[in-house]
């Protein structure tokens, strides 16, 4: 008989871990987070309506301050935190839960405005997790996230890479696999919003040397969680060797090495039915032609004549 339950990659333990152990220097590590918040505020701002009950689900310690200086705040009234890590969540201002984002605790139609700062590409079933925060969305809600996309970290993930298949003849998944490359307007779709929309941030981080990003990683909480991941720790020899292949492929003159992140973001309404429909094939009562005042040529006729 098969299991309907979705791959588990993630080992979410872990990460709730890996969190609690970064908790107390997580907000300095948070440009990444920060980037991402200030797009998605953006995007409230360019919605012409207020929201009176509003989640902000993961991204960690800071952001309820940084919505509170930004036109965005002026336009939610009672704005809730979470965390998957209850040492982070006790850090965030005003009311917060911990929680996990695979199991949200959230009544349907709840909800006005979902915020979700990269948090969510950790989940097994990104899918079943759409599908949640449609329902804790009142109708007319409105979603914005963003999410580590599978290009991040490339350099990194090819350097491990050939380290070990240099050093032991064979290779391990030592950086996790995030989203790669998906269409996440199509999974909103799927989830039940409506008007999805998607875009991508590339972000270029400079460093002085491979433990250098490293650390910066530690201090975010995003190393490895792959629940297939080695259980024996790497050698202090492989991270020399990556580090070295690092500098000789992704260096730039002056020394310092490029890490490369990828930002996928998107956003979509909880269903209502006042919104914009599309109408159906066929249903025009103007000619196109007409409308942008040219004229029209049959398919057989060419160009000028």
């Amino acid at each position: 008989m098969s299991s309907t339950l979705p791959p588990q990659l993630f080992d979410r333990d872990l990460l709730r871990q890996r969190r609690s152990r970064a908790a107390g220097s997580i907000q300095s590590y948070n440009f990444l987070v920060q980037r991402a918040f200030d797009d998605i505020c953006d995007r409230v701002e360019g919605v012409m309506r207020d929201f009176d009950e509003t989640l902000i689900l993961g991204g960690g310690p800071g952001l309820l301050g940084e919505l509170r200086q930004r036109h965005a705040g002026n336009k939610t009234a009672h704005v809730i935190q979470s965390d998957l890590a209850p040492a982070v969540a006790g850090q965030l201002d005003g009311p917060a839960l911990a929680l996990d984002e695979e199991r949200l605790p959230f009544s349907d139609a709840s909800l006005d405005l979902i915020l979700a700062p990269l948090g969510l590409h950790w989940t097994n079933d990104l899918p079943g997790v759409l599908v949640q925060l449609r329902r804790a969305l009142k109708p007319d809600g409105f979603f914005a996230a963003a999410l580590l996309g599978g290009n991040s970290l490339t350099e990194l993930r090819q350097s491990l890479m050939t380290a070990e298949a240099e050093l032991t003849g064979g290779a391990h998944a030592r950086v996790s696999p995030l989203a790669g490359t998906f269409d996440i307007a199509a999974l909103l779709q799927r989830a039940g919003f409506t008007m999805p929309v998607a875009d991508i941030d590339r972000v270029t981080v400079r460093y002085d040397n491979a433990f250098a990003l490293m650390a910066d990683l530690r201090g975010m909480g995003e190393t490895s969680i792959l629940a297939d991941r080695p259980r024996t720790p790497a050698t202090r020899a492989l991270f020399v060797r990556m580090a070295e292949i690092y500098a000789e492929r992704f260096s730039d003159p002056d020394g310092r090495i490029r890490a490369s992140f990828e930002i996928v973001h998107a956003a979509g309404w909880a269903p209502h039915p006042d919104q914009p429909k599309a109408k159906r094939p066929g249903s025009a009562t103007v000619r196109l032609a007409d409308a942008l005042g040219v004229t029209e040529e049959s398919a057989g006729e060419k160009a000028g004549r």
